[in-house]
């Protein structure tokens, strides 16, 4: 069972934990590690023998156009990650449009190869933001991976499917491809990536993922950012929760994500997508349910 390696492509100062604190105009003004903790976690890609999937902002392509390459030409899929790391929800379905579409087009002229794949800022597809799904297949995505099927106070649905789905829009259609979760009674538990990697003991990560891939029969779709192989990054100004969900658990990053990718089969996300659509292999066909964008938002209310 193959899984996904997603790497959110972002620099310490661009988290939205710290967006309060932080304004896009300021970003130049900080000292920049995204080339270093990139370079870094190519080489432990590279150790790995695996292939990941780099959601990647505009703005790092547009500043730093050969490390983008240098992704590339290590056979990495190359996704997109917004231009500026705005929560969509915060924009109107116009800024979202252009947003997005700058993003895309510096991706792809950098790349010269289109970009299929997007994953919002802080999973800030929301069902306040429905609209985006019709906006992303306007723009030619094939799939989204911004849905976090849990309750949590900034983002998450929590009756939104746990496996991949198929939006219907009158643009289209794309292809959902959510976060990992376990169903633990009535609740959903969040696994496999960012804080929940860094915090919760290795041991439980991997039982929870052989529990989706061989329980489930479904593979799990794992994330990570090149900061969080950084434990000396500079310190950043922001209340007591934002510091905490930032710099608990850097020190066990990588060895836990080296230990990831070696009792892992793992590919770049959009082999996944290709392998759920109907002219794939017969052991994927009929798994992908398909709901309407205009009925999605009854669908995930019950």
């Amino acid at each position: 069972m193959n899984n996904a390696i997603t790497i959110d492509l972002e620099d310490y100062y661009q988290v939205s934990a710290f967006a309060n604190e932080v304004v896009v105009d300021q970003w130049d003004s900080f000292s920049s590690r995204i080339e270093k903790n990139t370079t870094r976690l190519l080489s432990i890609l590279a150790d790995g023998r695996t292939q990941a999937t780099f959601f990647t902002l505009g703005w790092v392509a547009k500043t730093y156009p050969k490390l983008v390459k240098q992704i590339a030409d290590q056979q990495h899929e190359v996704a997109c990650h917004s231009n500026v790391h705005r929560s969509i929800f915060a924009m109107t379905t116009n800024e979202f449009r252009q947003d997005t579409l700058q993003a895309k087009q510096l991706l792809e002229d950098i790349i010269g190869a289109p970009v299929r794949g997007y994953r919002a800022p802080s999973f800030s597809i929301t069902r306040s933001s429905l609209w985006a799904f019709e906006i992303l297949a306007e723009l030619g995505f094939s799939y989204d991976s911004s849905v976090f099927p849990i309750k949590h106070p900034n983002y998450g649905w929590p009756r939104a499917p746990r496996f991949p789905f198929k939006i219907n829009t009158s643009c289209g259609s794309i292809t959902e491809f959510p976060m990992p979760t376990l169903e633990l009674g009535t609740a959903r538990a969040p696994i496999g990536g960012g804080a929940y990697l860094r915090l919760l003991p290795y041991w439980y990560t991997r039982w929870a993922i052989h529990h989706i891939n061989n329980s489930e029969h479904a593979s799990a779709c794992l994330y990570l950012h090149p900061w969080e192989l950084d434990p000396d990054q500079p310190r950043m100004a922001g209340n007591l929760s934002a510091r905490l969900r930032h710099y608990l658990g850097l020190r066990s990053t990588e060895l836990k994500f080296r230990r990831l990718l070696s009792d892992f089969e793992a590919r770049p996300l959009v082999y996944l997508i290709e392998a759920l659509q109907p002219n794939s292999s017969p052991t994927f066909r009929g798994r992908l349910p398909e709901v309407c964008l205009t009925e999605l938002d009854r669908y995930l209310s019950g």
